[in-house]
């Protein structure tokens, strides 16, 4: 595991050193539950951008079909054989 440097103002360290005696864990394993924890929540949309991505999501679907669905299931079932059979490049 690699050891990390970096600096932290006294009140996070008493907090991370009773946290730490707290739940008898390393100090460092404090600091990666932090990590884990705030970019698992960071991860999360917020409201606004959620909404945002919805209204893409709307606006394609109320889009006209371009192509029949005959002409999708055609192309999807080539790409399930490309893919079963192993991509190769073709040469231009």
């Amino acid at each position: 595991m690699p050891k990390v440097t970096f600096s932290l103002d006294s009140d996070t360290v008493a907090a991370l050193k009773k946290a730490a005696e707290r739940s008898r864990k390393p100090q460092s394993l404090i600091v990666r539950e932090a990590i884990a924890e705030y970019t698992a929540r960071d991860a999360r949309l917020s409201p606004a951008e959620r909404d945002r991505l919805l209204g893409v999501l709307r606006r394609i679907g109320s889009r006209p079909a371009t192509r029949s669905e005959a002409d999708v299931d055609r192309e999807l079932r080539d790409v399930r054989r490309s893919r079963r059979s192993g991509w190769t490049r073709s040469s231009r």
